[in-house]
């Protein structure tokens, strides 16, 4: 196949909504993540299971759900469109919040699980050395867990690039605007357009590939975290 006529739009828009969804979800799922890490409520097993249920779950079913809540035709959907005027079925908003809620997983366990491996002495050193908490937690606590950072940000945005449940549920098909790369590979090999498909393929492979490689050489050169300045 040419590759100067491959549709390029899927690609981009693919990439559009991982980079998105990731920073959502470093904003959101960092500040979460050490909340449940330090949580001693007995409603701390409930709130692990609700962030881990993607992990389960088929895609399809977070989608239709998402696509019943969203709905115009329902009470809540009504209510975002003609009071805030948002429509987030079938478009790349909708796209978005679905991403974030079927990525969260992948960016707050692992963070999660480093925050729970500090120990307590690190934050208590720093307390005595006159840090604040706030200055603590992004000067001393943030870099220690460096890796699980890391490696959370690489699963999200790779796990995001892969969608297609979620993506087709909420989002449809509708090019231009909620048309990925994951759903141009199912068309074109329904078309059996495999040309096309191996194509969109190969470019999601290595841009995958070239994001892991990067990332653990990153990881093999980083110095060691968690000192006290």
């Amino acid at each position: 196949m040419n590759w100067q006529q491959l549709d390029w739009q899927p690609v981009w828009l693919t990439l559009q909504l991982a980079a998105i969804t990731t920073v959502i979800l470093l904003l959101l799922g960092v500040p979460l993540a050490y909340r449940i890490a330090h949580s001693r409520s007995r409603f701390k097993p409930v709130w692990e299971s609700l962030v881990s249920m993607p992990l389960v779950l088929p895609p399809s079913v977070l989608g239709f759900y998402l696509l019943l809540i969203f709905s115009p035709r329902y009470a809540f959907g009504q209510w975002l469109e003609q009071t805030l005027h948002l429509k987030l079925v079938f478009s790349f908003s909708g796209l978005v919040i679905g991403s974030v809620l079927f990525s969260l997983p992948f960016m707050v366990q692992p963070v999660q699980a480093a925050f729970q491996n500090l120990p307590r002495s690190l934050l208590e050193a720093s307390r005595t050395l006159g840090k604040s908490d706030t200055e603590s937690f992004f000067r001393v606590i943030l870099p220690s867990v460096r890796p699980a950072l890391l490696s959370g940000t690489v699963l999200a945005f790779a796990h995001t690039i892969g969608e297609f449940g979620v993506v087709l549920m909420i989002g449809g098909n509708i090019p231009g605007q909620t048309r990925l790369a994951s759903m141009a590979i199912y068309n074109e090999v329904e078309s059996l357009n495999y040309d096309a498909a191996h194509a969109y393929a190969a470019v999601l492979f290595a841009i995958s590939f070239v994001i892991l490689l990067t990332v653990y050489g990153l990881q093999r050169r980083s110095p060691r975290a968690g000192v006290i300045r």
